[in-house]
């Protein structure tokens, strides 16, 4: 027996598809071989599984299960939650070798995937193409699994409270927080989670609908923020939190509803850890800001800009030992207390006890932050088999003149004006640009040479693509 998937749903750091269209339940079953085959080659016997609460979720889950316990995998069954829940399931337990959670992430509702950990380390690239490789072939080791249900999420919950352990409790009870779980998977835990903090909680949409009536799942588009903007204005609230489809990335307002993009986010989480661990390595994506690069070694920590992908960030950690990392996407890694996973839940108790350790409000850390002006992230179409050719061009072209620049993802060249980057999405048929300045001016020539830069290899800054 062989299985042939849609050659757009086996992608760079997970697995994702339109349900009915290019993914369904013989996808997932064929996952669940290829994975336990894989995972019992390298000495693994159990695997937990977790859903979200898109409305396919369930269907697939059920086959998945079924195809790891046919290649002879036990599984442990979490339910439906946020993707860090299964990871806590998989990190967590002695007993358990591999995680999988179907997740579509961020993506409209038509949409669903697959979020993989393999014996600790994620599950991307060509381990992915692997699965497929091996569907083709049909090379599936064949056995009988077990199933069981296991409860984590009271544990999950407790394990995040934690990183307020040692904070004067008084301090804590006089913060006032909203939430907006979105409708996505991570309402039910925050419910507990608030339920179990303290201070004063306001929640937004913690009921699960794979529809998200309310507004779409992605709190880096600032659109999907204004329901919580004006709770915490019409409550006085000193911060607000928000969270994507399936709670692995975090995003935030302070009191005055300013957003507090994923790099600012960074600086405030590094300051309160180099503070406490001085001389840690702070990871974050080739797309985030200068000033939180200076600001961690202001602060007494090592700067790395690394390429950007929740896998490769993960996978940069574990190498170089580093306790704290983010991207401007809003997923942030712990490695500190926790686990190294993006957990974006987890990420709202840590913006919580960095304020109570540094013995600022938010809204203050937010505003002493340096007034920068950037261009959103830009978007465009650029053919497949052109995108990294384009990006190759580019970078020949600066290192020929007297530029400065960093090609760790990408080209992201430093000025006096500030800096430019042009990146080759691994995920897209889509170029991305972005671009930083202390000032409109500066940012205006900084555009100007990423226009003349794509105009030299013969594209142009087009029409928008979306996510």
């Amino acid at each position: 027996m062989t299985h042939t998937f849609h050659p757009t749903v086996l992608r760079e750091y997970d697995i994702r598809g339109i349900i009915g269209e290019t993914l369904g339940p013989d996808d997932a079953r064929a996952i669940g071989r290829g994975f336990g085959t894989m995972l019992g080659e390298a000495g693994g016997k159990r695997v937990a599984v977790g859903y979200d609460g898109r409305v396919s979720s369930p269907m697939l889950e059920h086959a998945l299960v079924e195809g790891l316990t046919a290649s002879g995998m036990d599984v442990v069954r979490v339910g439906m939650g946020p993707t860090p829940m299964l990871y806590y399931a998989e990190a967590s337990a002695e007993d358990v070798d591999g995680g999988i959670q179907i997740t579509g992430s961020h993506n409209p509702a038509n949409y669903n995937g697959f979020k993989m950990v393999f014996q600790g380390r994620p599950f991307f690239g060509a381990d992915i193409q692997e699965l497929g490789r091996r569907g083709a072939a049909g090379e599936w080791a064949d056995g009988n699994g077990s199933v069981e249900d296991r409860d984590v999420m009271d544990a999950y919950v407790a394990k995040m409270l934690s990183a307020l352990d040692g904070i004067e409790p008084a301090v804590l009870s006089s913060m006032r927080i909203g939430w907006d779980a979105g409708n996505g998977a991570a309402g039910p835990a925050l419910e507990k989670l608030t339920a179990a903090l303290p201070g004063e909680h306001h929640l937004l949409y913690t009921e699960v609908d794979g529809n998200f009536p309310n507004h779409h799942p992605d709190p880096t588009v600032e659109a999907n923020l204004e329901d919580l903007r004006a709770l915490v204005s019409a409550k006085s609230l000193d911060f607000g939190v928000a969270f994507d489809g399936d709670g692995d990335r975090i995003g935030a307002i302070d009191g005055q509803g300013r957003v507090i993009w994923g790099d600012q986010l960074l600086m405030i989480y590094a300051e309160d850890l180099l503070k406490r661990r001085s001389g840690g390595t702070i990871i974050a994506d080739v797309k985030a800001s200068r000033a939180l690069f200076d600001h961690v070694a202001k602060c007494g920590g090592t700067p790395l800009m690394w390429k950007t992908g929740h896998s490769l960030i993960k996978s940069k950690m574990k190498e170089v030992s580093s306790p704290l990392a983010g991207e401007m996407s809003g997923h942030v890694f712990f490695a500190d207390e926790y686990y190294g996973f993006d957990d974006a839940l987890y990420a709202g108790v840590r913006l919580i006890a960095a304020a109570a350790r540094l013995g600022q409000s938010v809204t203050e850390l937010r505003g002493a932050m340096p007034a920068m002006v950037n261009t959103p992230e830009l978007r465009f179409q650029v053919d497949e088999e052109r995108k990294f050719a384009a990006i190759g061009e580019i970078a020949a072209r600066i290192a020929a003149s007297d530029a400065v620049a960093d090609t760790t993802d990408g080209v992201r060249v430093t000025t006096d004006d500030g800096w430019w980057l042009l990146r080759a999405s691994n995920t897209q048929d889509v170029l991305v640009a972005r671009a930083e300045s202390e000032s409109q001016a500066g940012l205006d020539r900084l555009v100007a040479q990423i226009d003349e830069q794509l105009a030299l290899s013969g594209l142009e800054r087009g029409p928008q693509a979306g996510h």
